[in-house]
């Protein structure tokens, strides 16, 4: 409602407030991708949200041919602000208006042949103007039009953008899902391949479950390092599988964890202990355990259903040929990504429930 106020200076306010945690972002995204970062560099304008003040620090961050960079996480990326003022106006401050003014059974309102009665936002623009200096003025008046705007928000979450929404925004490729795929089909099987097994998982998952799955963590340590997750995502599912399993079935899967089992012969009960190991009430008990082939399917779904209802937790078993139809899926899907169903989860999850 501050004239002059908009997109830019909000986002540049926004950044400076956040730039600290963004800076730890930065530093972990660069050694999760091994790319440089340089040491001593002036980090900007950073707020303590303890002491309520502004400091700067040398802190080390990846260097361009324009300046320092500061990485953003594609989870919190909006093209607009979700706080509109044209929105807040025409919805929230003219009904509001629209109620008073029937209320008061005023000359803008206006008798329909159906006997019921109106008034019509074009007639109370006239009469009161538009734009932020209305919307002050009302709000002043009248606090609650702000609170039911606020309430409004808060239980309508925007979705981040998806894969196209950013791939127009820079002008840069969708994800190459078949690339993506082949990179994990294509690694021999055995030890000495699980580097680059884990390494090619990650990247297919992250992109396959984006914006449901984000903030990947690779080799995330527990216990003080004697325990230790493949890989950890964090579940901001708004829709879809990931939402369901959470919300609908009433899973923690606050966190979905990742374990990659490059293995020559199939996987057994250690590595799904192991898995169910890495559960806990406030990290999640939803996993992964990806795999190269399960040649007996029927007894992998009774280990996961023996996992179950010990309540030690709910593992999904993913070999090649499961990773090859969720791509699938994904590319049939023109939908945004956290819309997309994937069917072949829920099929899989509803053998290990029922």
């Amino acid at each position: 409602m501050i004239p002059g106020i908009s997109n830019d200076i909000i986002s540049d306010i926004s950044t400076n407030i956040i730039r600290q945690p963004l800076v730890r972002f930065t530093q972990e995204v660069c050694e999760f991708y091994e790319i440089t970062l340089t040491a001593d560099v002036d980090s900007g304008p950073m707020w303590d949200p303890h002491t309520h003040e502004w400091f700067t620090e040398f802190v080390r961050l990846p260097i361009s041919e324009t300046g320092r960079l500061l990485l953003i996480p594609k989870s919190i990326v909006r093209r607009r602000m979700e706080y509109n003022p044209d929105e807040y106006f025409n919805h929230f401050v003219l009904t509001s208006l629209q109620e008073a003014e029937l209320a008061a059974n005023s000359e803008l309102v206006e008798l329909l042949k159906n006997g019921n009665r109106r008034v019509t936002k074009a007639s109370l623009r006239e009469k009161y103007g538009s734009g932020k200096a209305v919307s002050v003025e009302m709000t002043k008046k009248n606090p609650a039009i702000l609170d039911q705007y606020r309430a409004a928000k808060r239980a309508a979450r925007g979705n981040p953008l998806n894969h196209d929404d950013i791939a127009v925004a820079e002008g840069t490729p969708e994800p190459d899902w078949d690339k993506l795929l082949n990179a994990v089909l294509t690694v021999e099987p055995g030890h000495a391949g699980a580097t680059k097994y884990h390494r090619a998982v990650e990247g297919l998952l992250q992109a396959l479950f984006f914006p449901s799955l984000v903030n990947p963590e690779r080799e995330s340590h527990l216990h003080n390092g004697r325990k230790r997750i493949d890989i950890k995502f964090t579940n901001a599912s708004t829709s879809g599988f990931f939402w369901r399993v959470h919300e609908h079935h009433q899973i923690p899967a606050g966190f979905v964890v990742v374990e990659c089992k490059n293995y020559t012969e199939e996987v057994a009960n250690p590595e799904f202990d192991q898995l169910s190991g890495r559960f806990s009430p406030t990290r999640g008990r939803l996993g992964l355990l990806v795999c190269r082939n399960i040649d007996n399917k029927a007894a992998c779904i009774e280990r996961c259903k023996d996992t179950a209802s010990d309540d030690r937790g709910w593992i999904l078993p993913l070999e090649d040929e499961d990773l090859r139809l969720l791509v699938e899926e994904r590319k049939a899907s023109r939908m945004l990504p956290n819309s997309v169903r994937f069917q072949h989860l829920e099929d899989l999850f509803s053998k290990i429930i029922s």
